[in-house]
């Protein structure tokens, strides 16, 4: 596929920046065009540089509710630290959300968050809650909060670990050391939670099964991620969805190059395909498929996306950068045949 250069300049506070800007793939127009539409479903508290609303997890009940969780982000705390609620919200069309509740970070009490993952169990039908943060000033691991039949029932008391990092086996180890942004579907009889890991300052994408969403087993070697650091996901590779096709899952991925401004925040998103939810095999190995079309001067990023069947639609929630340097969550809708939607439009 052809490379494009985003042509938008990226200045930094201390003067211009003078590296590579983000370069993404040329999607075929059918599916371009998708991307070039957006409803704006979330917005952060304020719409200024670092405020964010975003990391979006959605689920939809058996009655077609849309139920999202997504973390809230503020400037005014120090970096790593700055997720201060997770926000609960319900809607009816998908298009338009109400909140339901929130939890503060004080309620647990931690530090900060990151992303959410929320699931329905489809056995007791259950809402499943899970969050990350640093856990009892120890390092950053995955939590999860009692099943609850109604989502605004979710009890911060009840938070605890359920994967954390392993235990060093000598001085010098260099196996992960922390856990973040949870990624949980249930699927091929067992539960799944890909997840991002810190090995060294970077972060890799390692895999874990549950049978009960409670007690989690690292797939394979635990200190083995899942996709290799390679190309422009040369400085994170993290995962982001994962969307059933019937005959095997599209992986979404998101990453950054450490040729970009800032990679840390500069995240963009690329596709996988894995039949097993094992063996992955990177589509977008070139260059990254999705970034924002409306960037600051410094931050093109389209990342924490959610992936999901609604009809005949691919719907997509992402947390995408603004022209002021915010992030919000934005629905893309992309039809299941989107050449056929094109003809039609003809």
């Amino acid at each position: 596929m052809a490379l494009l250069m985003s042509g938008w300049p990226i200045v930094s506070e201390a003067g211009d920046w003078a590296g590579p800007t983000p370069e993404v793939q040329e999607l075929p127009e059918a599916i371009a065009s998708a991307f070039r539409r957006h409803t704006t479903i979330l917005k952060p508290d304020k719409d200024e540089a670092e405020w964010w609303a975003g990391a979006p997890s959605v689920v939809r009940d058996e009655q077609g509710t849309f139920w999202l969780a997504a973390r809230m982000r503020s400037p005014e705390h120090p970096v790593g630290l700055r997720g201060y609620e997770i926000r609960l919200l319900k809607s009816a069309d998908g298009l338009h959300f109400e909140k339901v509740r929130s939890i503060h970070r004080s309620e647990l009490p931690i530090p900060g968050f990151e992303r959410p993952a929320l699931v329905l169990d489809p056995r007791t039908r259950r809402f499943k809650l899970y969050v990350c943060g640093p856990w009892r000033e120890g390092p950053w691991c995955i939590l999860k909060f009692d099943d609850v039949e109604q989502l605004d029932r979710i009890d911060p008391g009840t938070a605890r670990p359920v994967i954390q990092a392993p235990e060093r086996q000598y001085p010098r180890d260099v196996s992960v050391r922390e856990y973040k942004d949870p990624v949980i579907l249930h699927a091929l009889g067992e539960w799944h939670c890909f997840v991002t890991g810190y090995i060294r300052q970077n972060e890799r994408i390692f895999h874990f099964t549950s049978a009960d969403g409670e007690a989690w087993n690292a797939v394979g070697d635990v200190s083995q991620p899942v996709m290799d650091l390679a190309n422009w996901h040369n400085f994170f590779v993290r995962p982001a969805s994962v969307l059933p096709l019937g005959v095997g899952f599209l992986f979404v991925y998101e990453g950054s190059s450490s040729r970009w401004y800032d990679p840390v925040y500069n995240v963009l998103t690329g596709l996988g395909f894995t039949f097993d939810l094992e063996q992955i095999i990177d589509l977008s190995p070139e260059a990254p498929l999705f970034r924002s079309l409306t960037p600051g001067n410094r931050f093109f990023t389209w990342r924490y996306s959610h992936w999901l069947w609604v009809g005949d639609e691919l719907w997509i929630y992402a947390e995408v950068a603004n022209e002021r340097q915010a992030h919000e969550t934005r629905l893309f809708r992309l039809p299941r045949d989107p050449q056929a939607a094109m003809t039609r439009l003809r």
